[in-house]
């Protein structure tokens, strides 16, 4: 679900812009970044008037007059203020499923891949933690089949997480107790939950939440010792 231009030809992805944010993990430009394009100028606006406001009380009309740009304008990227929502998480779950995918066929072995992958979205939804609250805060409000579009997206990336726990189960090297359906759909339940709780003042970082987070998995994975 890409950010889109519209020409004589259709419509062409346009690549999104990320900058560094936390601890050199890529976030998506914010509206005050000089380098912001129009569509992500438009997304950070939104992003923060849904966050102060709410999904449904928020107009079109004040995205654009805070993003500096005509309706004409926001409609040349975006169909809707739906499409809008769903872009906002979108771009985060795009930018993670290329560090998955990277993770998963680079060096190691499989546990060292998985406790990867486990500590990089922790990190990576920390650095853009307004986005995905926002998102999952609203996902209610979108059109059934924009739900659709997301959850498949979504549902794209725990399967690849997925087939790592299940190799690791096929090696032996992980316990196959659990299946791995359950073992991600429970890791994942205290990622999304990460926005509760964290706070960027605390006493953790986001790199040692993810180890802390990616330890845990680990543990509950390795397999147990027969008492002799």
């Amino acid at each position: 679900m890409a950010v889109r231009t519209r020409g004589a030809a259709g419509r062409t992805p346009q690549a999104d812009h990320v900058t560094d944010s936390v601890e050199g993990v890529p976030h998506v430009t914010g509206a005050d970044d000089p380098e912001a394009t129009v569509p992500g100028r438009l997304l950070a606006v939104a992003t923060r008037l849904f966050a102060e406001k709410g999904f449904d009380r928020t107009s079109v009309q004040e995205i654009v007059n805070a993003a500096e740009v005509t309706k004409g304008a926001m409609y040349h990227y975006f169909d809707s203020k739906d499409d809008l929502l769903a872009e906002i998480y979108a771009r985060v779950l795009r930018m993670q499923m290329t560090r998955l995918e990277r993770i998963s066929s680079g060096p190691g072995d499989i546990a060292e891949r998985v406790r990867a992958a486990a500590a990089d979205v922790v990190v990576t939804t920390i650095a853009n933690l307004d986005d995905a609250t926002i998102f999952f805060r609203s996902l209610h409000q979108l059109s059934h089949d924009k739900q659709r579009e997301v959850r498949a997206e979504r549902r794209r990336y725990h399967e690849l997480f997925r087939s790592l726990v299940q190799q690791g189960q096929d090696q032996g090297v992980f316990t196959d107790r659990v299946p791995a359906d359950i073992v991600v759909d429970f890791y994942f339940g205290s990622v999304h939950h990460l926005s509760t709780w964290y706070r960027p003042e605390g006493e953790l970082s986001p790199t040692q939440v993810g180890d802390h987070y990616a330890r845990l998995l680990l543990d509950a994975l390795r397999p147990t010792t027969s008492a002799s």
